[in-house]
């Protein structure tokens, strides 16, 4: 793989943090959709036990699987795309001869 140009490291960065910070907003809403009624219900300790891990476990989970998605879908560079799949040479044109 060569080397990077300094957009496509930005690009690249951006979507990293993207990832992380969607990441957390999931991850963090799971945590609360899960464990709140062991906050705000009176129920037995084992069960308050039992639904905050399941929340944690459940926000860890979702957390993973939200940044693998959104990296995944990242398509990196433009040696990669497929021939043919490149932007026009010209705006408003649909390919460069026409």
């Amino acid at each position: 793989m060569g080397q990077r140009t300094r957009a496509e490291r930005d690009a690249m960065t951006v979507e990293i943090g993207y990832a992380l910070v969607s990441g957390f907003v999931v991850a963090a809403a799971t945590f609360g959709g899960v464990s709140l009624p062991a906050l705000f219900l009176d129920l037995p300790a084992t069960a308050e036990r039992l639904l905050l891990k399941a929340g944690a476990v459940l926000g860890a989970v979702v957390f993973v699987v939200r940044v693998v998605h959104v990296l995944w879908r990242f398509p990196g560079s433009a040696a990669v795309l497929p021939p043919g799949a490149a932007q026009p040479s010209q705006p408003g044109r649909t390919s460069p001869d026409s």
